[in-house]
């Protein structure tokens, strides 16, 4: 185990959940559920792990065919234009 990896994807993970969608819907759920604010937490929990799991399984079968720098310009474009596209929605 590279403990480097370990951690950088962890604060990489972690402060990109940091009120995004999902931080703010199980915040609702949680507000909303007064009697067992556990399952909460454990449905959201196991719903990150196994999403986690689909993307390392993903991307793990996607590098064997594509090369990295491939992929990475393909994310880069795409959040580029993700980026525009939002802008570009705020603006009209």
């Amino acid at each position: 185990m590279d403990i480097k990896v370990l951690f950088s994807t962890f604060a990489l993970v972690f402060f990109a959940e940091l009120g995004d969608k999902t931080q703010l819907a199980t915040f609702c759920i949680a507000a909303d559920c007064n009697s067992s604010r556990l399952s909460v937490f454990l449905g959201s929990a196991l719903a990150l792990i196994l999403t986690s799991l689909l993307a390392v399984f993903c991307g793990d079968m996607v590098s064997r065919f594509i090369p990295e720098t491939y992929i990475k310009g393909t994310a880069g474009i795409f959040f580029i234009l993700a980026g525009v596209y939002i802008l570009y929605s705020i603006c009209k």
